[in-house]
């Protein structure tokens, strides 16, 4: 009797609990970054190529992981002089051929359907180099399909890399990212 009482349990807990672990695969060609960074003179707007993305996440516990992997030397900013040396000088795409987040963990609710703003937690790499990060999104889960959106501050030179400045041309030492996923969820 005690056994029958715990697979009734688990057989009414069951589709609920599954219900809770989804999966968002990112459509690449749908999706993009983008970079606004202000000088002196002007403000760079640039644009660059998501390579893959899946992020598995879990309503309870707010856990997620995964990864978003960008490729650092897609970046277009309309100059390709500008693009050459923020290439080599500034991402050194020959020794790091991508950059990524990997989140870890959220705050907030994600609603079955719908907008949700959550809290993301986790790890942006740069250079090689793990920085933790929480990033604001707006998701939007709608049957199978689902965006995630996000603005945020990267402080490229605290992280480690070069300040692209010269003479009486002054660049930020950080950089704002616009990032749009468009992807399928699945259970």
């Amino acid at each position: 009797m005690k056994s029958f009482a715990i697979f009734a349990i688990a057989v009414v807990l069951g589709p609920a609990t599954l219900a809770q672990h989804q999966t968002f695969v990112v459509n690449p060609d749908a999706s993009e970054v983008k970079m606004t960074l202000n000088t002196t003179h002007e403000v760079v707007n640039g644009t660059f190529h998501i390579q893959s993305g899946s992020i598995e996440f879990d309503r309870n516990p707010s856990k997620m992981s995964g990864s978003v992997v960008v490729l650092a030397g897609s970046g277009k900013t309309g100059n390709n002089s500008r693009d050459k040396k923020m290439n080599k000088d500034i991402l050194k795409v020959e020794q790091h051929s991508t950059v990524s987040f990997e989140p870890k963990s959220y705050t907030g609710a994600i609603a079955t359907s719908g907008d949700s703003t959550i809290q993301v937690t986790g790890v942006f790499t740069l250079l090689g180099t793990p920085h933790e990060i929480t990033i604001p999104m707006l998701v939007h889960l709608d049957s199978a399909s689902a965006t995630a959106k996000a603005h945020f501050v990267v402080p490229y030179v605290q992280w480690g890399l070069k300040n692209p400045s010269f003479l009486i041309w002054k660049a930020d030492n950080d950089v704002a990212i616009d990032l749009s996923l468009t992807g399928r969820v699945s259970r």
